[in-house]
């Protein structure tokens, strides 16, 4: 993991140093004093490693292990202790506390290289599980579970920073009679057409698409105000008209369309709730059926 980022919490800077140039060859190492600072990087930062010294001024090693297990945001993160003392009792504490591994003082350079090297790839092989678990398995984009995850960091990020999320819910027209008159295969094979086409005309690397489930999908659209949810939209609707999948039995025209709700979070009313965001989508997404269909309507 050549890539990934490691967190070194210790207030010795000579220590600092040393961990630094054991690691910068191989991994982006960033190093901050106490623990206060690390919970502080990590509201805006991913983190693939922790380096967590015990003795600390303010909160020690093992209050600061304990409250990054307690969060869900940080639970994942594996965190190797680092010690002057090396008590097995200590050793077991930290352990137990949820550590992964546990490295003494003075620092011996090519254990720690070899502790950091395991831990990371155990990471990388549960990352890949956890992303296997994470994709729909017909459309082979993220599936419902992972919106949900990603979602709820979107939000928090969103209400902590001020800034605008809009959220598109996005739905195939008379997909049942789709299925209906051409069969669940041709099915399936429609909702990999829309879903690729979906995520590929989201061209903003922070854009998001999922499967929401059946034939909705969702997309998250961190930094989007009204204008440019609604113009994104509008888009994709004109997109997926481009597609020309036959739908011989809609109503409402010869190929496949889709319904478009939108709406957006001004980051300015901290009493609203991520899900009154989707309810709101939901709300607009309803009146673009109501209004025909193969449209978007904004529902604020």
């Amino acid at each position: 993991m050549k890539s990934a980022k490691i967190l070194i919490v210790d207030d010795d800077e000579l220590n600092q140093v040393i961990l630094t140039k054991t690691l910068t060859p191989q991994y982006q190492v960033h190093c901050v004093n106490d623990a206060e600072a690390m919970f502080a990087w990590l509201e805006d930062n991913s983190v693939d490693l922790i380096l967590l010294d015990i003795m600390m001024p303010g909160m020690d090693g093992y209050e600061a292990l304990k409250q990054l297990k307690h969060d869900d945001r940080t639970q994942p993160i594996p965190v190797i202790i680092i010690s002057a003392n090396d008590s097995s009792g200590d050793e077991a504490k930290g352990l137990e506390l949820g550590a992964m591994d546990y490295i003494t003082k003075p620092f011996g350079s090519a254990i720690v290289r070899a502790r950091v090297k395991n831990q990371l790839t155990i990471k990388q092989k549960n990352d890949l599980l956890e992303m296997l678990a994470s994709i729909d398995g017909l459309t082979e984009i993220p599936n419902r579970r992972y919106f949900d995850e990603h979602f709820a960091r979107e939000w928090r990020r969103s209400v902590r920073a001020g800034l605008p999320l809009s959220v598109l819910l996005i739905d195939i027209d008379y997909f049942k009679r789709y299925n209906d008159n051409y069969g669940h295969q041709k099915g399936d094979e429609c909702l990999k057409k829309v879903a690729s086409a979906l995520v590929n005309n989201c061209q903003r690397g922070s854009d998001f698409i999922a499967r929401y489930g059946g034939e909705e999908f969702v997309a998250v659209l961190p930094g989007s105000e009204e204008d440019t949810a609604m113009a994104l939209a509008n888009k994709l609707c004109r997109v997926i008209r481009e597609l020309n999948i036959p739908h011989i039995d809609s109503p409402i025209a010869e190929h496949i369309t889709i319904s478009i709700g939108a709406t957006t979070f001004n980051g300015d009313n901290n009493d609203s709730c991520e899900m009154a965001l989707i309810e709101n989508a939901d709300k607009g997404m309803y009146q673009a059926k109501k209004a025909g269909r193969n449209g978007a309507v904004f529902h604020s």
